[in-house]
């Protein structure tokens, strides 16, 4: 993983509402409406949730149509394992893409 992955990654899982929603992933995918009902909230703010683990690669969303021709969206979570050592960092740090530091000294 680069190092401006593993800042995405991390940043996404610096949060305890999408903490719980990849917990409730966890064992099985799920549509939006029953995720907000089973995490207590908003389906407008689970979405926004959902949106940022989906860009970091964490979970994957599949329309799909119910038996009455709704559209269902299912998330799924994305198998994943971080290892954090000092040598795993070390790597990551060589490859982030940092500010250029020149422009603000002009």
């Amino acid at each position: 993983m680069s190092g401006d992955e593993l800042l995405r990654v991390l940043a996404t899982l610096a949060n305890p509402h999408r903490l719980r929603i990849l917990a409730a992933l966890s064992d099985e995918r799920e549509y939006v409406s029953r995720l907000a009902r089973e995490l207590g909230i908003s389906r407008p703010l689970l979405q926004v949730h959902l949106r940022k683990l989906e860009a970091a690669g964490l979970v994957t969303a599949q329309a799909e149509l119910s038996e009455d021709g709704k559209a269902m969206k299912y998330y799924t979570v994305n198998p994943f394992r971080i290892e954090l050592t000092p040598q795993e960092i070390a790597a990551a740090v060589r490859t982030l893409t940092m500010p250029d530091d020149k422009k603000g000294a002009e």
